[in-house]
């Protein structure tokens, strides 16, 4: 009983981690300028995630090791430095987008300019992360995250046509501005597929001490949780395309996008847009903040974890800290956190495949997963994301320029 219940939790927290700036942001914009054409990219890109997803979980609670540190193990600490470097960029631009979003949150609320509510975001922010355990961080920022579930509730109350939604999961190109279009589709993907979560749920499996035993409900919950997630990004999506799209808004801005809930919900509109992207964007502010410290400390081999003293794990609660901080200062500067989430989905994509290639072969390495390896169906399906990913980076500055 307790382990469903734990998988309940687990499924549940999955759906509240899934929606953020990144996802809020592209499936506005995707909904307000292309209707429903663009719906079939998050299914799409959920079900890649799910599978990076359980791959890492299997990984953790098969080796013991998070995904960062299997690297380091299994391809030399170069390779993971790169990785690293690399990694720890895009989270510095991510996590300054991220409390920019909770600010903007704020402020649609007060009135009060967002560039005030941001250290007081980042230092809830950075209270969560000293105080609280994984446990506590994982399962409260979840639980709270389901206030995003508005988002398909909104889509409910205007009622989609079920054939628009079915035409909208077929893929087919557009007709216009094609560059925008498929700069959109890449920027989805780069929302949803970020590398960050490959490491924060392995580590997460090494945190709660997941064993061989946990392999089903690891399964369930990487495909259940992200599968309703993307039910909730594609509420987004679906409530753009039916009150901004025939207004021609192109949800250019947070303030433009709080738009979409006022036919769902009146005056209560802005209040509900603001809490599901406020909660959505400090609970990932957190996760991002963590996952720096993960992937630091078990690239270089400190101690660390959330649920230890603080002061035992000195070097991996400074990482945290210093990512914080420096991503704060950043986002006090002035930046737009929608226009730096563009760039920072961008850089995802072009990080994508350097960061998936080593799963594919840990996956097949009995030191790493005994007799749990993947599949002729999973290599296959790995292998192909692995080489979309490094088509889809080549691409991408052009459509940058272009499209974006």
């Amino acid at each position: 009983m307790k382990k469903i219940a734990h998988l309940v939790l687990g499924v549940i927290t999955s759906i509240g981690g899934f929606v953020e700036v990144g996802s809020i942001s592209t499936a506005s914009q995707a909904g307000a300028e292309f209707g429903f054409r663009l719906l079939w990219t998050i299914p799409a890109a959920a079900f890649v995630l799910a599978m990076l997803v359980e791959m890492s979980g299997r990984l953790s609670a098969l080796s013991g090791r998070p995904y960062a540190a299997a690297v380091r193990d299994r391809f030399g600490a170069h390779y993971h430095l790169t990785l690293m470097a690399a990694e720890l960029v895009l989270d510095f631009l991510l996590l300054a987008a991220e409390l920019g979003g909770a600010a903007v949150a704020m402020q649609l609320v007060t009135g009060i300019d967002a560039r005030w509510w941001l250290v007081p975001v980042g230092a809830i922010a950075w209270t969560i992360l000293w105080l609280g355990s994984f446990s506590f961080i994982e399962d409260g920022l979840g639980l709270l995250g389901l206030v995003t579930l508005v988002f398909v509730v909104a889509a409910w109350r205007l009622h989609p046509t079920p054939s628009a939604l079915a035409n909208g999961l077929i893929p087919s190109l557009h007709g216009g501005d094609l560059a925008r279009y498929t700069f959109l589709t890449v920027s989805i993907v780069g929302a949803t597929v970020s590398p960050y979560l490959l490491n924060f749920y392995g580590s997460g499996a090494v945190e709660e001490k997941w064993t061989e035993e946990d392999l089903w409900s690891n399964r369930i919950t990487a495909f259940v949780g992200m599968g309703f997630g993307a039910v909730v990004s594609m509420g987004t999506l679906v409530v753009a395309a039916m009150t901004l799209a025939p207004r021609q808004i192109q949800s250019d801005s947070y303030e433009q996008a709080a738009l979409m809930f006022l036919p769902a919900f009146g005056r209560y509109a802005v209040p509900l847009f603001a809490a599901a992207l406020g909660v959505g964007c400090l609970g990932a502010a957190v996760e991002i903040s963590l996952d720096a410290g993960y992937v630091m400390a078990q690239g270089l081999g400190w101690p660390w974890g959330a649920n230890k003293p603080r002061l035992e794990t000195a070097r991996f609660s400074g990482a945290f800290t210093l990512m914080l901080g420096a991503s704060l200062l950043f986002a006090i500067t002035g930046v737009d956190p929608l226009r730096l989430t563009l760039i920072a989905v961008g850089l995802t994509v072009m990080l994508m495949p350097i960061a998936v290639l080593p799963m594919l072969v840990l996956m097949n390495d009995e030191r790493f997963v005994k007799g749990h390896r993947s599949g002729p169906v999973g290599n296959a399906i790995l292998a192909a994301v692995t080489i979309l990913g490094a088509l889809l980076a080549l691409i991408v500055v052009p459509l940058e320029i272009l499209g974006g």
